[in-house]
């Protein structure tokens, strides 16, 4: 059983599947470990701490795709430089485990269904207490609430906390956060740690004992449908209910120093919930950091991947916020690769077991087929648009 560790091409990816301790845990099971050489790096995890323990380093990119029986990443596979796509460099009937993107992304299914890969997705992954261990979605979302509120902290020319001073008393800074997923939860909580004053929103009514518990009020808005899909995601809502929380939202939006948004639906765009008559209403000098920039953002203005100023507000798009943090947000995902792979590996061997339901969820192909319904009606979505 040889598992081989992938460096990732993606610009922006500063992540690497594996960390060393966990490669030392899976040397020790007796699992042959290939890392390509300088994978690490730009996590700070060098070869020679791979090498230390227990992994071969392989330096010929090619040969550890080819020869992988389990392949593991972060980013979905690229199109390298060359112009070969990473898909047709994996072996017939090996495994990939990595983010992939099906719903947002469904073509790449079709490609590695046609290279009879068996693909396990980490954004499928249901969200139930079984597979928390391995919700990498998760993981990385927390690191993402977490630096969103430091960004915002560098970029308001104002004081968090509130101070004391010879020279006067300030006021703690206003922060309002979209969304109450794991990201918002972590936004709230760091924000609260730095002594600003902080109220959350959701259109999800049973995340309010978690806003309060944190320190934080939450705004509530009473909607007459319902706004959980499955798995605890927020689901989209109505032309009315949206437009019923506008009305609620701009209040708090004009009164707040920072707006956080972190509403994002899996395989969609990003639902609108600042619109630009929204930051015009907004003091000068206050800032949003929109963490669904790389879905289209939650605020009209953003713009992914750049800080901007309208309005007299600066307004920030950052893209692969736990990139950049990686060290921690490498070891998160080992973990939680770690812990699938061991439903995944029996004897050293690989047995997809489709009775297990995390396994059934994550495995997006198999076989030579695309097992998600979801994933092949986004499928047939995109090639009706194309023809």
């Amino acid at each position: 059983m040889r598992i081989a560790v992938a460096k990732e091409i993606e610009v922006c990816e500063r992540r690497v599947a594996l960390v060393p301790d966990i490669v030392a845990r899976l040397v020790k099971q007796g699992l042959e470990i290939w890392v390509e050489a300088g994978a690490g790096e730009r996590a700070f995890f060098n070869d020679a701490a791979y090498e230390a323990a227990g992994a071969t380093i392989i330096a010929d990119s090619d040969r550890l795709w080819s020869e992988a029986d389990i392949l593991l990443k972060v980013s979905p596979p690229q199109e390298r430089e060359d112009g070969r796509s990473e898909i047709d460099l994996l072996k017939e009937g090996s495994v990939l485990i990595s983010f992939l993107n099906p719903l947002g992304n469904p073509v790449i299914a079709q490609k590695l269904a046609a290279r009879k890969v068996t693909a396990l997705s980490m954004e499928m992954i249901p969200r139930t207490t079984r597979a928390q261990s391995m919700d990498a979605l998760s993981s990385q979302a927390s690191i993402a609430g977490y630096k969103a509120v430091l960004i915002a902290a560098a970029s308001l020319p104002k004081y968090f906390p509130m101070l004391t001073t010879a020279a006067g008393t300030i006021a703690p800074a206003k922060i309002f956060i979209m969304g109450a997923g794991v990201a918002g939860l972590q936004a709230i909580a760091t924000a609260r740690r730095l002594g600003a004053v902080v109220e959350a929103f959701d259109i999800r009514p049973a995340v309010k004992e978690e806003v309060q518990s944190l320190g934080a009020k939450f705004v509530e808005i009473k909607l007459d449908e319902e706004t959980t899909a499955a798995g605890g995601y927020a689901k989209e809502i109505s032309e009315a209910s949206k437009k019923r929380t506008q009305e609620v939202v701009t209040e708090h939006i004009k009164n707040a120093d920072v707006v956080i948004t972190t509403a994002q639906v899996p395989g969609k765009k990003a639902p609108l919930l600042v619109t630009e008559d929204m930051v015009k209403q907004m003091k000068p000098g206050s800032v949003i950091v929109d963490i669904a920039a790389e879905q289209g953002g939650n605020c009209a203005c953003t713009d992914p991947g750049r800080d901007i100023v309208a309005h007299g507000v600066t307004i920030i798009g950052p893209i692969n916020l736990p990139s950049s943090l990686p060290v921690h947000a490498s070891q998160l995902y080992a973990k939680n690769l770690t812990s699938l792979m061991q439903l995944l590996i029996k004897d050293k061997t690989v047995d997809v077991n489709f009775a297990d339901d995390i396994i059934d969820a994550a495995c997006i192909t198999h076989a030579g087929e695309i097992r998600s319904t979801r994933i092949k009606e986004a499928l047939q979505t995109v090639t009706s648009a194309v023809s």
